[in-house]
């Protein structure tokens, strides 16, 4: 069978001069005023994979390029360079309330939800009550999304992402909002998830989560990966070179990747 995920070389720039600002003849004038670098790499030479029933933590500082590869990964971002194979259904849960319309109701917004993952209306219709017992938001459910928490907006989001079967998972700090029965019963449907052969890739800054319900992760620093393995072999990793950037040191450079478990990369 082939891997749920598949990447290879995966790299992404963005510019740094254009944006929804700027108009295209006010950059080519800034570009002209300015010397400097124009872009930057927010992932470069990326490659790892993901089988089925697998679960990949993917850890990193802030600005490694986390939430960018997930964004790649759910189709949201077209790479700029090398390959990337994502197979069967894919749900995501990016950033809280993602894609909701805020005018409409919550079970509106179950309906518009399934229609954007390209669902049955009747199949979406039948998960219906499941979606909404899971969530537990009570009678706020046939209530504007603009009046939800953004807990409200979470728990709402994650039932709806993880009740259509996906073949592929993806989630970006989601699990640590709501009350602990909220988190305990997600982390849960996660593993039952793990359980049916389904892939996960969550991205989190909570090692629990990295070394408990992950059995495989990667680190990024720079839009690389440095480090891949084991969970507990790779927290170790970051939490090392965390701890030398707190104390005001920087931490010494990586070979391109450190493998210090399962090799994760293809």
């Amino acid at each position: 069978m082939p891997p749920a995920i598949q990447v290879r070389a995966l790299g992404v720039r963005y510019n740094l001069r254009l944006t929804r600002r700027n108009t295209v003849r006010q950059t080519f004038m800034s570009l002209a005023r300015h010397k400097g670098p124009t872009h930057f790499w927010a992932l470069r030479d990326v490659s790892f994979r993901v089988d089925y029933g697998e679960s990949l933590a993917v850890i990193g500082p802030n600005g490694a390029g986390k939430s960018t590869l997930l964004q790649v990964l759910a189709q949201i971002l077209e790479p700029t360079e090398g390959m990337i194979d994502v197979q069967g259904r894919i749900s995501s849960l990016l950033t809280l309330g993602a894609g909701f319309d805020p005018e409409l109701s919550g079970r509106d917004n179950i309906e518009l939800a399934g229609a954007f993952m390209g669902m049955d209306h009747r199949d979406m219709r039948a998960r219906m009550p499941g979606i909404i017992e899971f969530a537990d938001i009570g009678q706020f459910i046939d209530a504007p999304i603009k009046t939800y928490s953004s807990g409200m907006n979470a728990r709402l989001g994650f039932s709806i992402a993880t009740a259509v079967d996906p073949d592929v998972l993806l989630l970006d700090e989601v699990l640590s909002t709501g009350d602990a029965t909220f988190r305990a019963k997600s982390q849960e449907r996660v593993m039952e998830l793990m359980r049916s052969a389904r892939a996960i890739v969550l991205v989190t800054h909570d090692m629990h989560w990295a070394n408990e319900f992950c059995n495989r992760a990667i680190l990024l620093e720079r839009g690389n990966v440095v480090a891949a393995g084991h969970p507990s072999d790779v927290v170790a990793v970051h939490e090392e070179r965390s701890a030398a950037r707190q104390s005001g040191h920087q931490p010494d450079p990586l070979p391109a990747i450190v493998d210090v478990g399962l090799d994760a990369v293809a």
